[in-house]
């Protein structure tokens, strides 16, 4: 299954009853602009590379290792993704941006803990010890 398709299954999910009337392929087009990388696609390790840039390392490696995945809080969605990208992400799809924000932070923790072990992620960052060795590098 597609990673964005994932993305959009999860979004839905963790949006509840606000998901009524969001058209499935506007989503995909908003998460792949919103997450993606310059093909559109969703991309995992830039996405954990802005995470862990914005101090939040640890957090990534929760969602990355076999343990209980930290929270992602709005405020800190707010700050890896950007408030106007979530902002115009929002509006793209016609939803509030605090119910947005939300499924975001809850969705975010889960695609990457569902795809990190089966998708290759972690072993492609050297595992849990290569990810705290990248994310060591930004504290220096």
């Amino acid at each position: 299954m597609d990673l964005l398709k994932i993305a959009a299954d999860l979004f839905l999910n963790k949006l509840g009853t606000s998901a009524d009337g969001v058209d499935s392929n506007q989503l995909t087009s908003a998460l792949g602009s919103l997450l993606g990388g310059a093909d559109g696609q969703i991309d995992l390790s830039d996405l954990i590379s802005k995470v862990s840039n914005g101090g939040l390392a640890s957090l990534a490696q929760s969602w990355l290792g076999d343990g209980a995945n930290d929270g992602f809080s709005v405020d800190q969605v707010m700050s890896v993704l950007g408030q106007s990208q979530v902002s115009e992400f929002s509006s793209s799809l016609g939803l509030d941006e605090g119910a947005a924000s939300n499924a975001l932070s809850d969705m975010i923790p889960e695609l990457i803990d569902q795809n990190s072990s089966a998708g290759g992620l972690l072993e492609a960052v050297g595992g849990v010890s290569g990810l705290a060795g990248m994310a060591s590098k930004f504290f220096k």
